[in-house]
C-alpha cells in the first residue's frame, strides 16, 4: 500500500510540476518531489 502512495504522489506532484513550471524548474524539482512523496507514504504514517 505505501509503495501504491509513494508513486500516486509522485506522479501526481511531478504532473504539477510539469505543467506549472518551466521543463528545467520541472526536472530540478524532481528530487524535492521524491523526497515529499517518500515522506507521504512512509514516514508521516498517515497510510
Amino acid at each position: 500500500m505505501q509503495r501504491k502512495i509513494f508513486w500516486i504522489t509522485f506522479m501526481f506532484l511531478g504532473l504539477i510540476a510539469d505543467f506549472a513550471l518551466p521543463i528545467w524548474w520541472a526536472l530540478g524539482a524532481t528530487i524535492p518531489i521524491f523526497c515529499v512523496s517518500w515522506w507521504v507514504a512512509y514516514r508521516s504514517e498517515w497510510f
